[in-house]
C-alpha cells in the first residue's frame, strides 16, 4: 500500500459516497463487509484490515484505489524501463533480421490525439505497415486494446507523414515476453484477446518472412540475459540478414549492411 496515505484515501471515499447520496450502511451491504469496518477504511484506519475489504469499498463507490510500490528510490522505474527496452530490443533484432524497416518509439499528435508506436516497421515489398505495441506486462485489456485501435487507425497517416511509407494495409501485433505469469495473465482474457488478436507464434513467424494482409496477433518473445537494450530511438535503417534466419535467438549475421532511410520529421 505505499503511496497511499489512509486518511487522505479515506476522506476521498467519504467523500464520494455523499456526493452520491448514499449511508454508509450501503456501502457496507455493497461490499459485503460489516458497518464498522466500512467506517474505519472511510477513517483511515486501516490496520488489521485487507487490502481487498478497502478496494471493496472503493468499487462499492465505483471508485478505485490506485496503490505504488516503489523501491530504492527511481531504482525500480529503471528496472521497469530496462525489461521494456530489451523486449523492444528483441523484436527490432527480428524484424531487421527478416528484411523490414523498423523505427522505435515514434511519437504523434493528430487532431488532440497524442501517444506514441512502439515499434512501427515497415516491408517494401509488400506496402505493409506494421504496428507493434511491446508489454513487459497486461494489466487492463481495455487499456490494452482501446490505445491500439486507434494507434493502428492512426498509423498510415503518421507513416506517410513522418516516413513517406504509403502502406497498403496495416498489421498489428502485441509483444510480451515468455513468461509464466505473463502467460497466466493473457490466459485469463484469454476469449477476449484470442478475438482481438487471433494470431499466435508459429503464424506470425511465417507471416513476417511473407507478409499477407493485416495480421492481429500475440507474439510471445524469450528475453535473455544477452538480450541487446533498444537504442537510438531516431534510428530507422534496413539490415539484410542471413538466409533463412527465423529463431528469436538467432544473430542477424556478421555480413548484415545498415542502409539508413530518409525520413520525412523526427521519429
Amino acid at each position: 500500500m505505499a503511496s497511499v496515505n489512509p486518511k487522505e484515501a479515506g476522506r476521498a471515499l467519504r467523500a464520494i459516497r455523499r456526493r452520491q447520496g448514499k449511508r454508509l450502511s450501503d456501502v457496507a451491504v455493497a461490499a459485503r463487509l460489516s458497518r464498522s469496518t466500512a467506517s474505519r477504511v472511510e477513517r483511515g484506519e486501516w490496520d488489521g484490515i485487507t487490502y481487498r475489504s478497502i478496494t471493496a469499498v472503493a468499487a462499492a463507490l465505483d471508485a478505485a484505489l490506485a496503490s505504488v510500490v516503489s523501491w530504492h528510490g527511481a531504482a525500480l522505474d529503471r528496472l521497469l524501463d530496462e525489461g521494456h527496452a530489451r523486449l523492444v530490443g528483441l523484436v527490432v533484432k527480428q524484424l531487421r533480421a527478416l528484411g523490414w524497416v523498423v523505427a522505435v518509439e515514434v511519437s504523434y499528435s493528430v487532431y488532440g490525439e497524442r501517444g506514441s508506436i512502439d515499434v512501427p516497421a515497415w516491408h517494401p515489398g509488400s506496402a505493409t505497415l506494421l504496428v507493434i505495441e511491446v508489454k513487459s506486462e497486461l494489466g487492463s485489456v481495455e487499456g490494452l486494446l482501446r490505445p491500439l485501435d486507434a494507434k493502428v487507425r492512426l498509423a498510415a497517416g503518421i507513416a506517410r507523414e513522418q516516413f513517406g511509407w504509403q502502406a497498403a494495409r496495416v498489421a498489428r501485433i502485441v509483444v510480451f515476453p515468455e513468461d509464466r505469469t505473463i502467460r497466466r495473465q493473457v490466459e485469463r482474457h484469454r476469449v477476449v484477446l484470442e478475438h482481438a488478436l487471433p494470431a499466435g507464434n508459429v503464424e506470425i513467424r511465417g507471416w513476417l518472412r511473407v507478409p499477407s494482409g493485416a495480421l492481429r496477433g500475440r507474439w510471445f518473445l524469450t528475453l535473455s540475459r544477452h538480450t541487446p537494450l533498444a537504442r537510438n530511438p531516431s534510428a530507422i535503417r534496413r539490415v539484410k540478414g542471413r538466409s533463412g534466419a527465423s529463431s528469436e535467438h538467432e544473430s542477424d549475421g556478421q555480413t548484415a549492411v545498415a542502409r539508413p532511410q530518409t525520413a520525412r520529421g523526427s521519429a
